[in-house]
């Protein structure tokens, strides 16, 4: 296996080049993405599920409808990174794989395994805990397992898919294949050595080194060792990669405009209806029409008498309005354009146990497309479990129309309950 310490410059020529590509998904994805730091805590919470469901007898038979089908499905939404993420963890009947749905030895060895892990407090821990599985076999549950473990330990673990096993092979002159724990393992050792080597250039955090991988391997960034395969069998599917990619940062630009619009309206409506307004700790330096959202909004959160990660959850709340006399949190709005209904239900839930005594209003603003979605995330059994008050929701519609109104002739947060939409 290659050195790249052998050949220092070439590598960090190599590491700048995709850091300075405005399509990497370094700055696509892991540094230029609000809703990854978000997913951390909505994955996290996920798999603490998960654990609770198998060892109550409560998991089923089947991905779908799952506790898992969530985790998977923020995972997915971390753009074209983890597109496949999920398709390891369908059930699979003709093959029985992967044998964590009706094998209840196997479900229930997951299940602790996924426990030992979000408990583990060291790197020794979370790689007996690997072994331990492995030498289970558990029929079809292999490195896919990685993609869930990066979520909950990021600066000990790396994602693994193909495009990133493809790259590290192209990057280091390595054979290792994909549904290897064994090589899973040894390509783990060499990626964090590397990214001790060369922190400068990346992060504590994997992902970023894990990045580049994927970016070569994709055929993205183009080394010697992939020229041949880009220029010959790849071409059409960079092509075709290239073309998604710009639609997709399109998409992305469209998305984050009318985030910005309904945040900016909310702003607006807090301050005319008397409040002081926070805007989410990653999103006050955006602008709507040229209007900041630190403009309107309060430098910081008012102290609140909760656990620091509590307060990081509650500061990532997309818009709240505060009480200017008592310093309560009146109202917490997350605005869900297509990111996961879920974690923003999770989120608002946080605050609303965290701080029972404020009795906060909870609302969902979510696209008008997206309507039966929020409806169905309302109703999960999983969520009824967990209790406390349902948030209600505004549709983009229904606030862009009435945002002057409210402004002019409302009184009080209650004069969002004309437009507002509730779930039985």
């Amino acid at each position: 296996m290659q050195d790249p310490v052998a050949s220092s410059e070439a590598f960090i020529k190599l590491s700048n080049r995709y850091r300075d590509d405005t399509e990497s998904v370094y700055n696509t994805w892991f540094i230029n993405s609000g809703e990854r730091l978000k997913a951390f805590r909505s994955i996290r919470s996920g798999v603490e599920q998960v654990a609770a469901d198998i060892r109550n007898s409560q998991f089923g038979n089947d991905f779908r409808g799952t506790a898992l089908e969530f985790v998977l499905g923020c995972i997915t939404e971390q753009k074209q990174v983890f597109q496949g993420a999920a398709h390891a963890f369908y059930w699979k009947p003709k093959l029985r794989i992967p044998d964590i749905y009706e094998n209840e030895t196997n479900k229930r060895s997951f299940g602790t395994f996924l426990e030992n892990c979000l408990g583990a407090k060291s790197e020794d821990q979370l790689l007996r805990e690997i072994l331990r599985l492995s030498d289970l076999r558990i029929k079809g549950l292999g490195p896919a397992v990685a993609n869930i473990l990066y979520f909950l330990h990021p600066e000990i673990l790396p994602p693994a898919n193909t495009a990133m096993l493809n790259g590290f092979n192209m990057l280091f002159g390595a054979q290792k294949k994909l549904g290897s724990w064994k090589d899973y393992l040894e390509m783990r050792h060499v990626i964090v050595d590397v990214n001790t080597r060369y922190r400068s250039l990346f992060s504590k955090d994997l992902g970023a080194l894990s990045g580049l991988l994927f970016d070569i391997g994709a055929g993205k960034l183009v080394i010697s060792e992939n020229a041949e395969a880009v220029l010959e069998s790849e071409a059409k599917k960079r092509d075709a990669l290239l073309r998604r990619r710009h639609e997709e940062v399109r998409d992305d630009v469209i998305q984050e405009h009318a985030h910005t619009q309904m945040q900016y309206a909310l702003s607006v409506m807090g301050k005319a209806l008397g409040y002081d307004v926070c805007v989410a700790s990653n999103d006050r330096n955006r602008s709507f029409e040229g209007k900041r959202l630190s403009d309107l909004c309060l430098s910081c959160m008012p102290p609140l008498t909760v656990d620091e990660p509590i307060r990081e959850t509650i500061g990532l709340i997309d818009i709240l309005w505060i009480d200017q006399k008592t310093e309560r949190i009146i109202a917490a709005f997350e605005v869900e354009k297509s990111t996961s209904i879920y974690s923003g239900i999770l989120r608002l839930s946080d605050l609303a146990m965290a701080l029972p005594d404020h009795e906060t209003r909870l609302w969902l603003v979510i696209p008008d497309k997206r309507q039966k979605e929020v409806i169905a995330q309302l109703l999960r059994p999983s969520f009824t479990r967990k209790g406390g008050t349902k948030p209600a929701y505004l549709l983009f519609s229904d606030l862009t129309k009435h945002c002057d109104g409210i402004c002019r002739f409302g009184v009080g947060h209650e004069a969002l309950d004309r437009i507002a939409k509730k779930v039985q």
